[in-house]
């Protein structure tokens, strides 16, 4: 999870708030990334861009249909996942947060 924090914290106006017992990653109050324990892994869970979530469910390995926000869009990712492309999930969170940040603080990241 540290490594997960590093990646969402660097992002401009990003913080960490403790929700539903679980690290949830925001910008001006807008969750991105959702970070937890669930079915004894770590896994992440963010938002995707339209298309990318089959094309991401397509691949299997480590990206699963998380509960409760899948049906929003949003990915879930096992962080244990031997398969687990941590260039790739950087991509990703940038991706999520730009989905949901303010197009001011979007246009920002790279």
């Amino acid at each position: 999870m540290t490594r997960l924090r590093k990646l969402c914290l660097a992002l401009p106006e990003a913080y960490e708030e403790e929700t539903w017992g679980e690290a949830t990653f925001r910008v001006r109050g807008k969750i991105f990334v959702i970070g937890g324990d669930h079915d004894g892994g770590t896994t992440v869970s963010l938002k995707a861009a339209p298309g990318e979530q089959a094309a991401l469910l397509a691949e299997a390995g480590p990206y699963f249909f998380p509960r409760y926000v899948g049906s929003k869009g949003w990915v879930g990712v096992d962080l244990r996942s031997r398969g687990l492309d941590w260039g790739e999930l950087g991509e990703l969170v940038t991706e999520s947060y730009r989905l949901v940040a303010p197009k001011r603080l979007a246009a920002l990241v790279g």
